[in-house]
Formats: structure tokens, C-alpha cells, sequence
């Protein structure tokens, strides 16, 4: 049946149609993929580069500030994506099954999601300030003394995964309530006519449903972590915290791209942060698809 309709001139209208869409993805993003590998391997400037073989993968990998950053890019992904995920899921949960007015709700949460990463890092920044920022003002009437949140070089990186959990939460809680709609009312109404409680509900039924969404935002959110810099940027007035205890693989490949002049040295960073998020997604996918089974 499928092989009598078929008609040759209507794969030719498709390719056509999918063309502007795939001239976009191959300027944009193909492109810039191999073009950051070739340039992996030059040496010198933009303007005038040579061939340098590896030496910019030997001089990333012996050099400390890239291990400092792998590390707090490390800390920050681990660290926000299932705290940022498990906060959402529980304020997700809350407004579809407790909340009336889910509109006006879905609304406030989707606002941070919208709103300018820089603009949210400045309110942080006063919220984080060690002299009148809010937090410390609070800490204060339960008696916990003033943390230097911003110019610590032990707080720095704490202080940008309590940032970090803040700006994921928005779009977290959207698709996960969009999730929820997904789920057949039935069940839960069959599953309180037998008298479940509402962990019952939600261990049974409510969570299994939700594991594609759940894994779902566990690759979008890890690999978006592992590539943080906007949050670094604002959070630290455009440095990487006091004396680099911030700075991040994307920050890292910037400061060597921008800052030092050294772009063949950028693009080596840049093809093994690749590397490595595309080995921890590949890991994360093997293990959410053994948990699913």
C-alpha cells in the first residue's frame, strides 16, 4: 500500500522544504564542530595560524587551571542538576496536585526562565554580598554568623550551585508539570477509591510515568551545567571568582579564546569538554535506561 502512494517528486518537495532548516544546522552547528577540531591543531593567531600538531592538547592537559576547572565544572553539575531536579519535582508535584490556580503559578515560576541570566546574577550578587546582602541578614537572626559568599575562595564554588539550583528551576518545573498533565486522571482516581495515600500515589504511579521526563531533563540539564559560564559571569561581575576558584571549562576556554589570544589552545579545551560530555551522556543514558527496566 505504502509503495503505491509512494511518488519520487514528493521526496524532492521534502528535502527542499527540510533545506533551510538543514543549511541552519550546517553553518551553525556542523561547521563550528569541525572547524574547532581543525583549529585544535594550529598555532598562533586567528589572523595567521600554523600547523602545531598536539601541542595544544599537551599544553591544556599539563596545565592546572584546566584540571581546576574540569573539577568545579565537575562540582556544579553533580552538585545542581539532581538537588535543582529534586526541588522541582517536589514544587511541581505541590502545584498540580495541591494548587487551584496552576495558571497563575506556572506563570511566576516561568518568569526567572525569561528573564536575563546577567539581570538575575546582579539581584544575587546584592543578595550574596557579604556586608548587606540579604542572605547574610537572614543567617543572622538564627545567630549563624556572616558567610563571605562572593570573595571566599572556599565559598566561591558553593555559591554558584546554590545560584546554579535557582536558574534551573524554572524550566524544570514547567516540563515536569506538562508531565503530569500526560498522566491518565483515572489512575489516580481508581488509586484513592482504594484508599492510597498520596506517597502511595506518587511512588506507584505518579514517578514511573514521569521517568522519561525525569530523564529527559537530567540530560538536558547536565550537559547545559557542563556548560556553564553565563552564571559565572554574572554571578562574579564577568571574573571567575577570587583568584580563578570559579572559573569553569567553558570560563577556561573564553579566557584563553578572548582574553589570552590563544584560540588553537581554546579549541583544544573545547574538543575535550566535548569528549567528555558526550562520555557522561552516553554513561547517564546507559544507566537511566537500566533503572527504566
Amino acid at each position: 500500500m505504502m509503495k503505491k502512494n509512494y511518488n519520487p517528486e514528493n521526496e524532492r518537495k521534502a528535502w527542499l522544504f527540510l533545506f533551510p532548516s538543514l543549511a541552519v544546522i550546517l553553518v551553525f552547528s556542523i561547521y563550528p564542530l569541525f572547524r574547532s577540531f581543525y583549529m585544535s591543531f594550529q598555532t598562533g593567531t586567528l589572523i595567521r595560524q600554523e600547523f602545531g600538531g598536539i601541542q595544544n592538547y599537551q599544553t591544556v592537559l599539563s596545565d592546572p587551571l584546566f584540571y581546576r576547572a574540569l573539577k568545579n565544572t565537575a562540582y556544579f553539575a553533580f552538585g545542581t542538576v539532581p538537588i535543582a531536579l529534586i526541588i522541582s519535582l517536589a514544587i511541581a508535584w505541590i502545584i498540580f496536585e495541591k494548587v487551584k490556580h496552576k495558571s497563575f503559578f506556572e506563570t511566576i515560576f516561568f518568569m526567572p526562565y525569561v528573564t536575563s541570566t546577567i539581570a538575575i546574577g546582579i539581584v544575587f550578587r546584592y543578595f550574596f554580598n557579604g556586608s548587606y546582602g540579604i542572605i547574610n541578614y537572614l543567617l543572622g537572626l538564627i545567630g549563624i554568623p556572616a558567610v563571605n559568599w562572593l570573595d571566599s575562595v572556599d565559598m566561591s564554588v558553593t555559591t554558584l550551585i546554590i545560584f546554579g539550583i535557582w536558574t534551573s528551576l524554572a524550566f524544570n518545573i514547567i516540563i515536569l508539570l506538562a508531565g503530569l498533565r500526560n498522566i491518565d486522571e483515572e489512575h489516580f482516581k481508581i488509586a484513592k477509591m482504594f484508599g492510597a495515600t498520596d506517597w502511595e500515589i506518587f511512588r506507584r504511579i505518579t514517578f514511573p510515568q514521569l521517568v522519561p521526563t525525569i530523564a529527559f531533563l537530567l540530560t538536558v540539564n547536565l550537559i547545559s551545567a557542563f556548560k556553564v559560564y553565563t552564571q559565572v559571569y554574572a554571578l562574579f561581575g564577568g571574573q571567575a571568582g577570587i583568584a580563578n576558584s570559579a572559573t569553569t571549562a567553558v570560563f577556561y576556554i573564553y579566557d584563553k579564546f578572548h582574553i589570552a589570544g590563544r584560540p588553537g589552545i581554546a579549541m583544544a579545551a573545547t574538543v575535550i569538554l566535548f569528549i567528555i560530555i558526550l562520555v557522561v551522556t552516553f554513561l547517564q543514558n546507559k544507566f537511566l535506561k537500566k533503572v527504566g527496566n
